[in-house]
């Protein structure tokens, strides 16, 4: 367990940017019967989500809620020393979608820029990198941006992922504060789980062919995608969820020596209803403390958490806050944090059309 403490460094601006696109989850019916649709939705609690267009990006995404924050908080571009792009949908296997967004924004050539490849988990990761790189003496802002466009990655002839996945990103400003307190992170891994969400085809140890590309029914349900679609055992997810989450933010709380008591806010990966509502179940928790955008955006991977942030705590992020955040899933890999923030200017979610 990589454990991690930061004193000084906050999250000081977000933005969001999705998709203007609106899929009605009970309206999405062109392979599926409305019975099965209804039932999906009703255990996964996804009413809807935003769908990138076919020529939208993550970087697309991630763009619009970058400027969208330099322009209303008169962010001096200037003083941005490292851009960090996570996402697991880039434009392109190379080069670095960060580094082509270094460009785009009118960065300066001195800004250090790369991309991290994580899916669930990987805002908390992220989170932690920028936290670490801030608290150097020679890094004034760190810029992370975070987008997925996870549409494009699931099959909708394959009921367990067509009706839960959707797109999003966000631009969120880190940097240094002698006002910030101290932030806590845990950081775990378990490759052994890695054929749990996975797309098997497609990369450079299973090239593209005809053959991946080929549909194919995959189980006694009729479900059917390529190789070249994501897939998720859901059952072992859901298993690995109970078996390590609520350990990790038990641990994590310890390490910070604080109490769920204590969190004025518990921000989860949207997976699904189901899985949330388990959280809270076992954890006790206050679901008035555990916002929720499942149901308006769906699954959007690692976006989920800073979307949740910047969609339902808008208004409730000013003074000293303290925040858990907690992010799971493909890998498997795992990330929990507890963040002292102060007076995070947050702008909203705003449409890309």
């Amino acid at each position: 367990m990589a454990q991690l403490c930061f004193e000084g460094i906050g999250i000081t601006h977000m933005a969001a940017a999705v998709p203007s696109k609106v899929i009605k989850n009970r309206e999405y019916t062109e392979y599926f019967s409305k019975d099965i649709v209804d039932a999906i939705v009703d255990k996964t609690g996804v009413e809807q989500r935003r769908f990138s267009t076919n020529n939208q990006t993550s970087s697309d995404l991630c763009y619009a809620a970058a400027i969208k924050l330099f322009e209303d908080n008169e962010i001096d571009k200037s003083e941005i020393d490292l851009l960090l792009f996570i996402s697991q949908t880039p434009d392109y296997r190379m080069p670095a979608t960060s580094v082509t967004l270094q460009h785009r924004l009118g960065l300066s050539k001195t800004t250090a820029a790369f991309d991290i490849n994580l899916g669930c988990s990987a805002f908390v990761y992220g989170l932690s990198v920028a936290y670490a790189y801030a608290n150097i003496p020679g890094i004034r802002k760190v810029l992370l941006l975070n987008g997925e466009t996870r549409s494009k990655v699931y099959h909708p002839k394959d009921r367990q992922t067509a009706f839960i996945f959707g797109d999003a990103a966000v631009a969120v400003i880190i940097e240094k504060h002698i006002n910030h307190g101290k932030s806590f992170f845990s950081l775990n891994s378990d490759g052994s789980k890695s054929d749990l969400i996975k797309i098997n085809a497609g990369g450079y140890r299973i090239p593209s062919s005809e053959e991946t590309l080929k549909e194919k029914v995959v189980d006694e349900h009729g479900n059917i995608r390529t190789d070249e679609h994501g897939y998720i055992n859901g059952g072992d997810v859901f298993n690995f969820v109970l078996r390590e989450i609520p350990k990790s933010i038990k641990q994590t709380l310890d390490y910070a020596n604080t109490s769920l008591d204590d969190c004025d806010f518990i921000i989860c990966h949207q997976a699904n209803r189901f899985m949330n509502n388990y959280l809270i179940k076992k954890l006790k928790l206050n679901p008035a403390k555990v916002p929720s955008t499942i149901e308006k955006f769906g699954n959007t991977s690692s976006v989920s958490i800073p979307l949740t942030m910047i969609d339902k705590l808008k208004d409730d992020l000013s003074g000293d806050k303290r925040l858990l955040l907690s992010g799971f899933g493909v890998g498997m890999s795992w990330g929990t944090a507890v963040l002292n923030t102060r007076n995070v200017k947050i702008l909203g979610v705003f449409e890309l059309r």
